[in-house]
């Protein structure tokens, strides 16, 4: 019986620039980083929370030929690939402000959409890579859900 999720992959084009992303910037913490040969093993998570990883994996080999690698990028540069990871927060104002702060990108403010907004700091928080909204805007990116 399965009982947990432990690891969701995100595609991401540069590890260095997700990694400055992800750590320096929402305050993860790195969980694992290894040189597979093959691979980089990156992965990061909330601080304290255990048991449940991101890994960001750029899109290649040995997860995927080549040709299906450039799909995905192709995928993820249109913002394409649909929801990635999900966030939560005490204080949704509090937590805009300071990720804004930290140089953090955001499509629009907190909006209040009823009782759960407490815990819903933004629906557009934006990650690195040149990925546009999946609505669509020229020039967005990817927006990663934080509810």
């Amino acid at each position: 019986m399965l009982n947990s999720i432990s690891i969701s992959p995100v595609f991401v084009f540069d590890l260095e620039q997700a990694l400055d992303f992800y750590v320096g910037k929402l305050g993860l913490e790195v969980s694992a980083d290894s040189d597979l040969g093959t691979m980089r093993w990156l992965t990061v998570r909330v601080p304290g929370q255990p048991g449940r990883d991101i890994l960001l994996e750029k899109p290649g080999p040995p997860g995927m030929d080549e040709k299906s690698a450039a799909q995905v990028r192709d995928l993820v540069s249109k913002g394409a690939t649909g929801f990635t990871v999900g966030f939560t927060t005490d204080d949704c104002w509090k937590t805009y402000s300071d990720l804004k702060s930290r140089g953090v990108e955001f499509t629009e403010e907190p909006v209040d959409r009823g009782l759960r907004n407490r815990r819903r700091p933004a629906r557009s928080l934006r990650q690195p890579d040149s990925h546009r909204p999946a609505g669509g805007s020229a020039g967005g990116r990817h927006p990663l859900t934080v509810s």
